[in-house]
């Protein structure tokens, strides 16, 4: 199933993709959950009740949506840093022994389609494609053979990085340079883990306008999604709703030459196999 957060009349509702359009799943059941991490709590049952709407006709054609970021309000938000084999070339950094974890706040999420503001205090405003793993289950010290049963889906997400502020303010500051508002686009939907069978051998984009900036595969991960998982979990216990950017693959634009940053009127599409497009225009602060 595919299940998506979108800006309704009455607020945020959930709603199924079917072929041709959307489902407004709580103007149908109004017993379900209008909150994705409340849905993904829930449990079993709800989800058999979301699935039977699968065959049902679209409510709301595609283009008619607002969509919202698919989990608007995750108790975490987690990163990693360095996680792609050839970013680590392209950065001349050496291959980490760990997973490098750091995180955005909430603030910074934003939906399908919603712009990107560069804000006033950077000139540096990168992008870092990735796949993105939400949690389904509660857990602690996860096994990394049992994790992906802990997993409930995945979507794209945009790393978007103020390399000014991560790289050259002083002690670096990789949160503040990664979570300016609007920092963390994340969609346009929630694929279930029944759909995606090996998160590891997926083909990762990003472009902007017809330039293919990044091209990889999910292979080049230094650190598998069941690895991420088992490690983060040995320090906090990983909640429904929670969500994982597992690392962005080579062609970044602080590596480029001469470097590329976003610039106002860029419209940037992540792009991964089986998953969707994420698109997002850029635009100046106000």
């Amino acid at each position: 199933m595919r299940l998506a957060t979108i800006r309704g009349s009455q607020g945020l509702e959930l709603a199924l993709v079917v072929p041709g359009g959307l489902v407004e799943l709580n103007r149908l059941d109004t017993q379900l959950p209008r909150n994705m991490r409340q849905l993904l709590a829930a449990g079993e049952e709800i989800w058999q009740r979301v699935a039977q709407w699968q065959h049902h006709q679209p409510t709301l054609a595609l283009d008619q949506a607002q969509f919202a970021p698919v989990v608007p309000d995750p108790q975490k938000i987690l990163c990693v840093g360095l996680n792609y084999a050839d970013h680590a070339r392209e950065s001349g950094a050496s291959v980490p022994e760990e997973p490098v974890i750091f995180s955005k706040f909430a603030s910074a999420l934003i939906g399908h389609e919603e712009p990107i503001v560069l804000p006033r205090e950077s000139q540096e405003v990168d992008y870092e494609a990735e796949l993105v793993v939400v949690i389904g289950r509660q857990g602690r010290h996860i096994p990394e053979d049992q994790a992906l049963q802990y997993v409930a889906g995945y979507t794209c997400g945009h790393d978007v990085s103020a390399r000014d502020w991560q790289l050259r303010k002083p002690g670096k500051q990789w949160l503040l340079g990664k979570t300016f508002d609007t920092f963390a686009p994340l969609g346009p939907w929630l694929v279930t883990r029944d759909e995606v069978p090996d998160p590891g051998h997926l083909d990762i984009r990003l472009r902007i306008g017809s330039e293919t900036l990044q091209d990889s595969n999910t292979r080049e991960l230094i650190f598998s999604v069941p690895r991420l998982i088992a490690y983060i979990s040995q320090v906090m216990t990983l909640e429904p709703g929670d969500v994982l950017f597992t690392g962005t693959p080579a062609g970044v634009g602080f590596s480029r030459t001469p470097p590329r940053f976003l610039q106002p009127g860029d419209v940037v599409e992540v792009e991964i196999q089986g998953i969707g497009v994420l698109r997002n225009p850029v635009v100046a602060a106000s």
